[in-house]
């Protein structure tokens, strides 16, 4: 950061409008270096070359903060780069920054015409140190990125030459809010093949990579100079097998290519798109499938969790859950990677966060957000359902489930990787958030008579509604209570007074039984109820869930807050038999629906695609969007039995207890953790059940109503 200080914020002369700026610094090397580094930022997104080599693998830096308070710099090593004569090149794009869309059709969210800051430090060998900073030396000019939106896709002329280099401008901005990169990187994570390419009914030429996905497009080709290379992106084919765009809203995600002469490659540059399928619009001669790749990008995390069972469509379903996942942690956690929005909703998030931290190591992912989180939050301790904020916030009140995301992201967080850290650094936020809500509404003790989201897209929803038929003071009240109680925890974890809020957390308890025990109607009602230890009967409430159930012909009712809960609520309560029933449920609505559809990511409605080919709705209809894809914690937890202990977490010890199932013959979870890798596995055979553990550190474990501590090692048990 002191390299920076020293730096300016530069920027054009005149707005190149959709054209992509090109910032220009040339610079000598003399002696030996020892080693040189990049500090670098901007006001959009960039990419930067050094003597026509890309510098660092950061898709999309400098990722997407609450930039007005936390603006992320990036520093490189630039040693094997540098030359005698060099050439550093910065191209910007608009990004999330200056997006057309970002906001709903808002633009310039955070400022006006693209800018960046940069330094360059060399260290020589005799000593000597070099600092070269971005100032009124450098040059700008347009580059061959015509057009660049995150939604709307690249126009790209390979036949452009930038020349008519101007003086730049020196910006009067802030430097307070640079901060050191603090997330995950966003980088190229796999590369998939076409697997087709067909003409549809309507004649259109498409090819399908198989996957839907989050990234962009490589291609080689052989062309002549002013050819072009149109194609668009797609997550489905309609009822008719032509290509269906319909769910995009005004996302464009379209890719312009102006060809030169001979071969040559392209990838956009500063967006990426969601898709399956790619349509070509317009393509030289003889092109194939052949010349076209598909670039998986996505947060730099490690793989951590693993889970498989004698059920394919099952597995399917996992696979789905993992890709939702890869597609939609994006720098930050989205809600979808295709459509004109790809927000950060909050209430996504945080339904989705304990099975995201089973499946990859999210620690360092969500910390850097949720700091964003505490930065928008209002004067109140209102949180933002959307982070980072994009929107003025009186338009969209804070919501429970959605808020709530203060207390629960961060508890899980300590929970899977026992960082007190996290807890440290958002406990003003998350203390913020309970007294939000305990100062809004008419009554103290519970939270009512306000704006929510409620279920949100819950089946039992009325016609024309999103919510679900669940009472939303209800679930606001039952989140008010349970967020309390977190808080309560995470001060005693911390070694703080927790009394005041011991005391809130049971009058909230105590005003909530009052008013709604034994008057739960629906299944998240009751599933929210008995997961978040609020009823007074748990058998009744259990009783009641089920019989919903059942009444439902074992299909579920619950959209995004009653899901997360559903199969806990009953296989914690003696019904882990119709929890099975839930997850092997093949008619809709359920999870083996949308696999029976084709799926191959995780929907936003239960019948994104119906049984007919006919899509469900246009303007609320993604394809890959994570929140039901929370089941997977239920699959970690009671199918495999892996459980956190709360009391030793981080799996320091951990808590095995597998729940079998006889329509399963076998089933086996795999999670890495800092001790090293568990492993549970049970089998069915011969009418006995064989089960294998690995510990990497120590256990309890539950079988058939027995308990055994276990040291680190591997184990083999029949029942």
């Amino acid at each position: 950061m002191d390299f920076l200080n020293s730096a300016y914020w530069i920027r054009a002369k005149k707005d190149y409008g959709d054209i992509c700026p090109i910032f220009q610094k040339h610079f000598n090397c003399s002696g030996d270096i020892k080693k040189a580094s990049l500090y670098i930022t901007a006001m959009g997104v960039y990419e930067a070359t050094l003597n026509d080599k890309r510098v660092g693998d950061f898709i999309m830096a400098p990722g997407w903060t609450q930039y007005d308070k936390r603006h992320q710099y990036q520093i490189y090593d630039i040693t094997a780069l540098l030359r005698n004569e060099n050439t550093l090149n910065i191209t910007v794009g608009k990004g999330w920054y200056r997006g057309e869309f970002i906001g709903w059709r808002e633009k310039d969210i955070y400022g006006g015409l693209s800018a960046v800051i940069a330094a360059i430090e060399i260290e020589y060998t005799n000593g000597r140190t070099n600092i070269i900073t971005t100032d009124k030396s450098w040059k700008v000019t347009e580059s061959a990125i015509r057009f660049s939106e995150i939604y709307d896709g690249e126009t790209y002329d390979a036949t452009f030459i930038p020349k008519n280099w101007d003086e730049i401008v020196i910006l009067q901005a802030p430097k307070s809010n640079l901060i050191l990169q603090d997330g995950c990187t966003v980088t190229e994570q796999e590369t998939l093949l076409p697997i087709n390419m067909f003409r549809t009914p309507k004649g259109e030429l498409v090819i399908d990579f198989g996957q839907n996905m989050t990234g962009y497009i490589s291609f080689e080709i052989d062309a002549e100079a002013g050819e072009r290379l149109v194609y668009s992106h797609a997550e489905v084919l309609d009822s008719n097998g032509n290509f269906y765009t319909e769910n995009l809203r005004t996302a464009k995600q379209k890719v312009e290519y102006i060809c030169k002469d001979g071969k040559q490659t392209f990838k956009p540059h500063h967006t990426f798109m969601g898709f399956r399928y790619i349509r070509l619009d317009e393509a030289p001669a003889n092109i194939q499938k052949e010349n076209f790749k598909a670039i998986v990008v996505h947060s730099d995390m490690k793989r951590t969790g693993y889970f498989k069972c004698s059920n394919e469509k099952v597995n399917k379903l996992f696979s789905n859950i993992i890709w939702g996942q890869k597609g939609n942690f994006l720098d930050i956690p989205t809600d979808c990677p295709q459509r004109d929005e790809r927000m950060g909703w909050t209430g996504d998030a945080q339904v989705f966060i304990e099975t995201a931290s089973y499946n990859f190591d999210v620690q360092k992912f969500f910390k850097k957000w949720l700091r964003d989180l505490a930065a928008g939050q209002d004067g109140k301790g209102g949180v933002p359902v959307i982070v980072p904020i994009t929107i003025d916030t009186t338009t969209i009140l804070p919501s429970a489930a959605w808020g709530d995301a203060a207390v629960i992201c961060p508890w899980q967080i300590y929970l899977t990787y026992n960082d007190k850290e996290v807890l440290e650094e958002q406990l003003n936020s998350m203390i913020a958030w309970i007294e939000y809500m305990h100062h809004r509404g008419p009554e103290e003790f519970l939270w009512v008579e306000d704006v929510q989201f409620g279920d949100w897209l819950g089946m039992d929803a009325a016609n024309g509604s999103f919510k679900g038929a669940s009472d939303q003071d209800l679930i606001a009240s039952a989140y008010y209570a349970y967020s309390t109680g977190i808080v309560v925890k995470a001060l005693k974890v911390l070694g703080k007074d927790a009394t005041y809020y011991e005391k809130l957390h049971k009058n909230v308890v105590k005003a909530f039984q009052n008013r709604y025990d034994n008057h739960f109607n629906t299944q998240t009602e009751c599933a929210v109820a008995l997961y978040f230890n609020l009823t007074l009967d748990r058998d009744k409430t259990a009783a009641k869930l089920a019989e919903l159930v059942k009444q439902n012909e074992n299909k579920l009712t619950t959209g995004f807050v009653g899901t997360p809960y559903l199969l806990h609520a009953l296989s914690q309560n003696g019904y882990s038999d119709l929890a099975y029933t839930l997850l092997l449920q093949e008619e809709f609505p359920s999870w083996l629906f949308s696999v029976n559809m084709g799926a191959t990511t995780v929907w936003e409605h239960w019948d994104s695609l119906k049984s007919d080919g006919s899509m469900w709705n246009t303007e609320m209809n993604s394809f890959n969007h994570y929140a039901y894809g929370s089941v997977a914690a239920w699959m970690y937890k009671v199918v495999a039995g892996i459980q956190i202990d709360e009391n030793n977490p981080g799996f320091n010890n951990v808590i095995l207890c597998p729940v079998t199932d006889d329509r399963l013959t076998f089933a086996e979870a795999i999670v890495e953790t800092a001790y090293g890798t568990i492993t549970s596995k049970w089998e069915i055979k011969n009418g006995k059940t064989f089960y294998e553990f690995n510990v990497p550190n120590k256990a309890t474990l539950i079988l058939n109503g027995e308990i055994k501590e276990l040291s680190k090692g591997f184990y083999k048990f029949e029942i």
